[in-house]
């Protein structure tokens, strides 16, 4: 895609003009995922599979960065991208169609039930240091605490909100719109889908297949192994994507992993959700996102 026929996302900590100034390799790994996706896990699976199973040779932040992120410099981040010598793993939370369309290059889009998600990002949005997020994006910072109305309401009010998904990412339409993108993509060479629920339930099925993609031969147990949730909460001061410091508590940034929980919070939610998401996705993207973990691959 030409750089001026992409779409711009921008939100208060966001902008994906940033890419701008990267110059794609034909070996890159983009991972391309909405906030509370399997982002980190993602990259520790991308990053295992492309250094070995043992300790990652520099922090996941530094190995991994965000490009899009506000809160660094963009010239740090690009020139810490170019030093790179190994292949690379590109983070970003926005959709395709805002990225550069690169031939060679591999990018993987991670899908998570939105209920399951939205819960996920309550409750990190809980652990964020919002002054110091603003005074690192020079922006006003954000409402903190929790809300009067606790998860539930939160919960509901982010099924109903309808906001622009190029300036609220993390939105209900937000997600949709991520997701319906690479849905339509998922045939085009380089594009690949995982979900959430097949890497918590088959791990090893989605390692390996991960594994053929990126054309590794990896010791897939070891990889596995270094990527489980426990493994990755105990190594949480080297894996939490947070180069600069606004994150208050590394370990409860992986608070669960769980799959369900957010269609479990509230029943007025479920219901709420049921009715809305078949307006914002279609039916054989629903079917692939929500049914029962199996075979790999949409």
């Amino acid at each position: 895609m030409a750089r001026d026929a992409r779409r711009r996302y921008v939100s208060g900590d966001e902008d994906s003009r940033r890419w701008d100034g990267l110059a794609l390799r034909d070996d890159d790994i983009v991972v391309s995922t909405r906030s509370k996706h399997g982002t980190t896990w993602m990259q520790a699976v991308l990053l295992h599979l492309v250094h070995g199973p043992d300790e990652l040779p520099e922090p996941l932040a530094t190995l991994s960065p965000w490009l899009d992120h506000l809160v660094e410099p963009v010239d740090a981040v690009l020139a810490r991208l170019e030093g790179q010598r190994h292949r690379r793993v590109i983070k970003t939370h926005t959709p395709l169609d805002g990225v550069p369309d690169v031939e060679g290059v591999t990018y993987v889009v991670v899908a998570r039930h939105p209920l399951d998600a939205a819960v996920s990002l309550f409750h990190h949005m809980r652990n964020l240091d919002r002054r110091r997020m603003a005074e690192l994006t020079g922006r006003a910072a954000g409402a903190a605490g929790p809300p009067p109305d606790g998860l539930a309401g939160w919960l509901r009010r982010w099924v109903d909100a309808d906001p622009d998904p190029q300036t609220d990412l993390d939105s209900l339409p937000g997600v949709a719109h991520h997701l319906r993108d690479a849905w339509d993509r998922r045939r085009a060479p380089g594009v690949h889908l995982v979900r959430y629920a097949d890497l918590h339930h088959d791990p090893h099925g989605e390692v390996r297949r991960l594994a053929r993609i990126l054309g590794t031969d990896p010791v897939i147990d070891g990889v596995v192994a270094a990527t489980s949730f426990t493994a990755m909460r105990d190594r949480a001061a080297q894996l939490v994507p947070d180069p600069v410091g606004i994150v208050r508590d590394p370990t409860a940034f992986f608070r669960s992993g769980r799959t369900g929980e957010g269609q479990a919070i509230d029943p007025l939610s479920l219901e709420r959700y049921r009715q809305r998401i078949p307006s914002l996705l279609p039916p054989d993207l629903l079917s692939w996102l929500h049914g029962p973990p199996g075979p790999a691959g949409p």
